[in-house]
């Protein structure tokens, strides 16, 4: 079949991988334009752009899916359909109706779970012990459309969100092409969700990537892997923020207030409604990553020092 592809960060470059070594016609990439990043602020095309640039492929990059001039430019290109991982726009229906088979959607979620734009970070915050990825095809509603296959994903109990996303990543090109093979051979056909187990993953804010200690040290550490590699979790210490990487449940060290500190040579703990957690590595404000006892010997800890106390 004729593809467009669509898709914007990393974790959708192995997809368009894998549809470049198929049997499949990728014929030209839609991703978001060109967006300032960085500390410098420096424009930088998407990792799909770059991928699709060195494949020497047509690259699309409308400010919104129904633009007028890229409506007529995808209809030129007359692709029997759009396969769509991590887009990051919303597609209006004079856009869906242009492909005969439609776009489909590579979804890292058992769908109906986790609808939304943060699937895998909801699956480890909420402490799923089964994810996975389904491919869909699109209608306007927020990833409702009939799903044409699924595979399954256990989440371990050290899984960050990044590390189970990119394994998601690789298997879910798979599906995508398997997907595709079926509807050209017109041996698969697409099954309607289940209205019950709707649940959704809205895309979590700096904000929500904040870490409550007065929580228990479970929900503690399901925040801090579910927010890493983004947003990012994060902390103050004497009143400036600090990130923090992923935790360690300490449950036989001895128990401290919630954020009280406890640093010596070999750990560093933070108490938690429960029992501590253990620090992993941390990154102060305007500084680089480093061990929390690195930092620890840095900063010096008082005996009544905590976290998140601003």
């Amino acid at each position: 079949m004729r593809l467009v592809f669509a898709g914007t960060p990393e974790v959708a470059v192995p997809a368009l991988e894998a549809l470049l070594d198929s049997r499949h016609e990728v014929v030209a990439v839609v991703t978001r334009p060109d967006a300032a990043s960085g500390r410098g602020r420096r424009v930088s095309v998407s990792p799909v752009a770059q991928r699709a640039a060195e494949a020497g492929l047509e690259v699309l990059k409308p400010a919104k899916a129904g633009e007028p001039e890229f409506l007529d430019r995808l209809r030129e290109l007359a692709p029997d359909c759009c396969p769509v991982v991590a887009y990051g726009a919303l597609l209006r229906q004079d856009a869906l109706d242009v492909p005969r088979h439609g776009w489909i959607n590579l979804h890292f979620s058992l769908l109906p779970a986790w609808r939304g734009a943060a699937p895998v970070q909801h699956a480890v915050l909420h402490g799923d012990d089964v994810t996975g990825a389904a491919t869909f095809r699109i209608e306007p509603a927020l990833d409702s459309g009939p799903v044409y296959g699924v595979l399954t994903e256990p989440i371990g109990p050290r899984d960050t969100s990044g590390e189970l996303l990119g394994r998601l990543a690789r298997s879910g090109a798979d599906l995508l092409v398997r997907t595709l093979d079926g509807i050209e051979s017109g041996e698969l056909a697409a099954r309607p969700q289940s209205a019950d187990g709707v649940s959704i993953a809205p895309k979590l804010t700096s904000e929500d990537a904040r870490v409550d200690f007065g929580a228990p040290a479970m929900r503690v550490d399901r925040l801090v892997r579910a927010c890493t590699p983004a947003p990012g979790a994060w902390s103050t210490f004497r009143g400036a923020r600090i990130k923090l990487g992923p935790v360690l449940p300490a449950p036989d060290a001895p128990a401290l207030p919630p954020g009280r500190l406890s640093a010596d040579k070999k750990r560093v703990l933070v108490g938690t409604a429960t029992h501590p957690v253990e620090l992993g590595d941390v990154q102060p404000q305007g500084k680089r990553s480093m061990s929390a006892v690195e930092w620890a010997r840095g900063v010096r800890p008082g005996a009544e020092e905590e976290l998140g106390r601003d």
